[in-house]
């Protein structure tokens, strides 16, 4: 068993700043890093728009290159303040914190790749923490947890389509194809056969004789059922488990750093240690 590391002072206060959103010093420390993050992503977009980059790009690659300096940093001390620092870096936070500052490092070798930044958007979930609006965080793992007890029904569902979409592509090929058709091959056939079962019907591609016009009706009307089985699947097992649906609080556990946890909770429920070390 790994020996458990103790934190000191300072690494608590800083844990309780930059983790917690329970504390005034913790609250104002998610509300400027929202504020950078939202900064971040406005000039990103902003470098994009070719006017603006050629006035502004020097002052924009300039700012864009503090943020991530203070990302950096900031995703430094997560990492030093940390009761169990792998846990933190393998989390869904963790690697969000981070990608978010990787493009800008690797755009010095790669160019262009600075773009991916909009990664950081995905560190605005958070922002249900800050502002204590638990009931969002709570319906997003309901739903979370609805989409895994469904899992092994929609993949036989989808398995179904895949099946599907590659005999109906064949059979258009034989029906369609032709030196002057766009069935022009099965691959092609089957990406007709998809974007017309999904009701997505770019008509970049088309049947022209009776019988493949029929067909496409058919699977028209097939389109239907892929939205509904699956969207009923979902719906069927939200309802069934709602009953079971428990308020959460954004409490972090500094031994696991996982949170979800009761709101009268004091031990952590995925480790078993006391929330507050």
């Amino acid at each position: 068993m790994a020996k458990k590391r103790t934190l000191t002072p300072l690494q608590r206060q800083l844990h309780t700043t930059i983790f917690e959103a329970d504390t005034p010093a913790g609250k104002r420390f998610d509300i400027i890093l929202m504020l950078f993050i939202v900064l971040s992503i406005v000039l990103v977009n902003l470098e994009s728009v070719p006017s603006i980059n050629n006035k502004y790009g020097d002052l924009l690659y300039i700012c864009e290159w503090i943020l991530t300096i203070f990302f950096t940093i900031e995703y430094a001390l997560r990492i030093y303040c940390s009761y169990r620092r792998r846990i933190y870096a393998l989390s869904f936070y963790g690697i969000i914190d981070l990608l978010a500052i990787i493009p800008t490092y690797l755009s010095i070798f790669i160019t262009g790749t600075h773009s991916l930044i909009i990664i950081r958007a995905l560190r605005l979930l958070r922002v249900f923490r800050i502002f204590k609006m638990v009931g969002f965080m709570n319906q997003g793992s309901f739903i979370i947890n609805a989409l895994k007890a469904s899992r092994d029904k929609i993949f036989i569902f989808m398995f179904f389509i895949f099946v599907m979409v590659n005999i109906v592509g064949s059979i258009m090929y034989l029906v369609e194809g032709g030196a002057n058709s766009g069935f022009d091959s099965i691959p092609r056939s089957i990406y007709w056969a998809i974007v017309t079962m999904t009701t997505v019907g770019y008509g970049d591609i088309s049947p022209v004789t009776e019988f493949g016009q029929f067909l496409a009706a058919v699977v028209m009307i097939l389109g239907y059922a892929v939205i509904a089985v699956p969207t009923g699947i979902v719906s069927s097992q939200m309802i069934s488990s709602s009953k079971n649906q428990e308020d959460i609080s954004t409490q972090v556990c500094m031994n696991c750093g996982k949170e979800g946890h009761d709101t009268d909770a004091e031990y952590c429920k995925y480790c078993g240690s006391l929330i507050n070390l």
